[in-house]
């Protein structure tokens, strides 16, 4: 299973957050909460950002 994790660089632009269609990153200070349990690893969010600020893990 792959899972996103949103980095130092993000700058909460939220383009992710409307992009995820499981609803799986919530707004947050700083950077978009993960929520793991909803990510089925499609990988849109990484896609669409525009700072390459999200990075696929593979636990």
């Amino acid at each position: 299973m792959t899972v996103v994790v949103a980095a130092d660089r993000c700058t909460a632009c939220g383009l992710c957050l409307v992009t995820c269609p499981e609803g799986a990153l919530l707004p947050a200070p700083g950077r978009p909460l993960v929520v793991d349990a909803r990510c089925t690893g499609c990988l849109a969010c990484v896609e669409v950002c525009p700072r390459d600020a999200l990075d696929e893990v593979r636990p």
